[in-house]
């Protein structure tokens, strides 16, 4: 019942130093120096992390946990999220995401799967909606989702500037704006509308008319993807200046690279630079959703997936090749959507919250997770897998 971790260098996300941290069933109990009880409270097992960095665990704001994929065709229906996947990732909370595919990807199964991963072990919750609207809700309206369905936070992936888009007017996305914010404001959760950005040429322009021509705060979406393209990039730049938030996906191909995508933890520095805070920014993966890949001439030449394992990696390249401060890579890889999403004691090493945590060695490599108190990887092996995993 009582996990001690001692002697790590704790961010929490500021950096905290070396502390050790105590861990009650599923919540923090203790953080500090040195704990009194150590030698005298009964079951208190130890885990010495010497030479380990502590952070608060990942949070993917942006997972297909029922797949996506299907654009070529019925047999390019990604895979579910595998537990395994997000342990192997330090990832110990998702927000699930449908897309394109709102026909053989139900609502009814992105709520079932969303309760399934917590039984499993870790956090989630997910948005309602897809690529295309109007919305199909499961209680009649995106108002009713988000108050009567717990998991139901907001809304989502709403698509923008993508030939696979419902190609909205102005007017109907800013009705899906507005009723996301008041459902939000009536269930007390955050009613975040993400918005899915294509390649299109309007780009976010919708987002910059929001914040001029309606009471609805630039601060309610979640624009995805910015970093596809310079011409996105360079609007992400500007909409974090205003006072916008900003997501950077990680899972890419070295192909999308070579066509101009920017590179998360590139995109990151660049902004940090720019004097945006990490508190408007953040990373997710995409994860199980479908990524394809075309030969030289053009020709589609098979489809690989996105990782929730990818947001780890990026973040050790912001630290270690981008120089970025590791306190502003823990908030945009964990605190950053913790506290835009409104996630109840998510995101924080601290005394009261969930004892999400995960240990990185010094080549800030995961070795060690913990999901809501349970040690789900010891060093580096992974202990607990999905229900129908080998």
């Amino acid at each position: 019942m009582f996990t001690l971790i001692k002697n790590a260098d704790v961010y929490a996300p500021e950096h905290l130093g070396k502390k050790s941290v105590l861990v009650c069933g599923e919540r923090i109990a203790w953080v500090g120096d040195d704990f009194p009880a150590e030698k005298n409270l009964p079951g208190l097992k130890a885990v010495d992390a010497k030479g380990m960095m502590l952070m608060p665990g990942i949070i993917d704001n942006h997972v297909h946990v029922t797949g996506g994929g299907s654009e070529g065709g019925p047999h390019m229906r990604t895979p579910e999220l595998l537990l395994s996947d997000m342990v192997k990732g330090g990832v110990t909370t998702v927000i699930g995401v449908r897309g394109t595919d709102d026909v053989s990807r139900s609502m009814e199964a992105l709520v079932a799967k969303t309760n399934g991963l917590i039984a499993e072990g870790v956090s989630a919750w997910c948005l309602t909606g897809s690529y295309q609207l109007p919305v199909k809700s499961l209680c009649g309206g995106i108002r009713e989702d988000i108050v009567l369905i717990d998991k139901v936070i907001g809304v989502g992936e709403i698509a923008l500037s993508d030939h696979r888009s419902s190609n909205p007017t102005f007017e109907e996305f800013m009705y899906v704006a507005a009723a996301a914010r008041v459902g939000g404001m009536l269930a007390g959760k955050s009613g975040l509308v993400n918005v899915h950005l294509g390649d299109g040429p309007g780009g976010i322009e919708y987002l910059f008319r929001a914040g001029t021509e309606t009471e609805v705060p630039i601060s309610q979406f979640v624009p995805t993807h910015m970093n596809r393209n310079p011409d996105l990039f360079e609007q992400a730049r500007e909409f974090a200046k205003i006072g916008g938030y900003v997501d950077f996906t990680t899972s890419t191909t070295q192909q999308f690279l070579d066509e101009g995508e920017v590179k998360c933890s590139k995109a990151l520095k660049i902004l940090l630079e720019d004097g945006v805070p990490a508190s408007r920014i953040s990373f997710s993966s995409d994860g199980q959703g479908s990524m394809p890949v075309f030969d030289a001439k053009g020709n589609f030449a098979g489809m690989t997936i996105g990782r929730v394992t990818s947001i780890a990696g990026e973040f050790k390249d912001a630290i270690v090749q981008e120089k970025v401060l590791i306190e502003d890579a823990v908030r945009v890889v964990s605190t950053t959507s913790a506290d835009h999403f409104k996630l109840p004691r998510k995101g924080y090493i601290k005394e009261g919250f969930d004892a999400d945590i995960v240990l990185l060695d010094e080549k800030l490599d995961v070795q060690f997770v913990f999901s809501r108190g349970r040690k789900m990887m010891e060093n580096g092996r992974v202990l607990v897998k999905g229900t129908f995993e080998d």
